[in-house]
């Protein structure tokens, strides 16, 4: 008897080759899945809403096993699928790009590209970047990372990724995980203890999975701990940040500014106020857009089921 594995249309790269044991549909991301594949044993997930989704858990009554290349599998989670379903994730597929994307926002913010733009669009030559009217604050101009201190809470494979990249830049660089120790060569500080490092963080990252352990962590008693010359910068997931404390610490001036990828909402919604808060650099979800090597993670799972071996990246239910 065959397996048959759904992978998306909108997978990134080339389909690998089918071997014994296993065929490989193509279908649309999007849904529905044609009726002459809803007898599918396994679907790789890529590129779906939570409607796709669940849709997909209704559609497909042999279904053992849910591959999704995100980092994070909430979405999957929450579709709907049988418990008896395994879901493997794609952690470690995105390490790359997530850490370019948060060093690409965290100079963003250092370097104030959001004033530099705003001056080039206005034709204006601004050495100095400050508004009038705006605080005293040393990081309304640009400053440099060559001796400031980041704190990055979610210390896992994405910040052994950007760790060195923030040390090569001069930055004196701590990490925020469930237990303390030392990891990657970088000292790591448990949760419990963030309260001591926050006072002396110039940024904070973010690099939280979504959990029930970790809705609003990053709330308003915490970001009160912040200096006011502190910026934040969110690769991980929205839910992780209490958007209304944070909109509030930025229009109030108790936060320099926050350079975020994740919302709580998305898209977000066009009414939010995070659209129009002060020194907020927003892009739309858009760091881990590239599952690298995902080929290889997908076929050796494929490999695992058929032989009854434990999936990598399995995710507990």
């Amino acid at each position: 008897m065959t397996l048959k594995v759904l992978v998306p249309r909108t997978v990134p790269g080339d389909l690998p080759e089918p071997f014994e044991g296993v065929s490989f549909t193509r279908y649309p991301s999007r849904g529905p899945i044609p009726a002459e594949h809803t007898d599918a044993e396994g679907l790789l997930v890529w590129g779906s809403g939570p409607e796709a989704l669940e849709g997909f858990a209704r559609q497909l009554p042999r279904l053992r096993w849910v591959q999704t290349l995100a980092a994070g599998p909430d979405a999957v989670l929450g579709a709907g699928f049988a418990p008896e379903v395994l879901v493997t994730s794609g952690r470690g597929l995105h390490d790359g790009p997530v850490a370019e994307h948060a060093l690409a926002l965290t100079l963003a913010a250092v370097r104030r590209l959001d004033r530099v733009l705003e001056a080039q669009a206005a034709r204006e030559w601004r050495t100095r970047l400050a508004r009038e009217g705006d605080p005293e604050n040393p990081r309304t101009d640009p400053f440099t990372l060559d001796g400031a201190r980041v704190l990055i809470w979610g210390f896992g494979s994405i910040a052994a990724r950007l760790a060195p990249l923030y040390s090569a830049l001069g930055a004196e660089v701590t990490g925020v995980a469930t237990t303390a120790g030392e990891r990657h060569g970088y000292r790591v500080v448990a949760r419990e203890d963030i309260e001591a490092e926050l006072p002396r963080t110039d940024v904070l990252v973010m690099i939280l999975p979504s959990l029930p352990s970790t809705h609003h962590a990053l709330d308003a008693r915490l970001l009160a701990l912040l200096p006011p010359h502190a910026w934040l910068v969110n690769v991980g997931r929205g839910s992780t940040v209490d958007e209304a404390a944070l909109d509030a610490a930025l229009r109030e001036g108790r936060l320099a500014g926050a350079a975020l990828d994740v919302f709580e909402t998305e898209p977000l919604p066009p009414g939010s106020p995070l659209w129009t808060a002060p020194n907020a650099i927003l892009t739309p979800h858009v760091a881990g857009n590239r599952p690298l090597g995902w080929q290889e993670l997908f076929t050796d799972n494929c490999r695992r089921l058929l032989a009854g071996e434990p999936l990598r990246n399995l995710v507990e239910r």
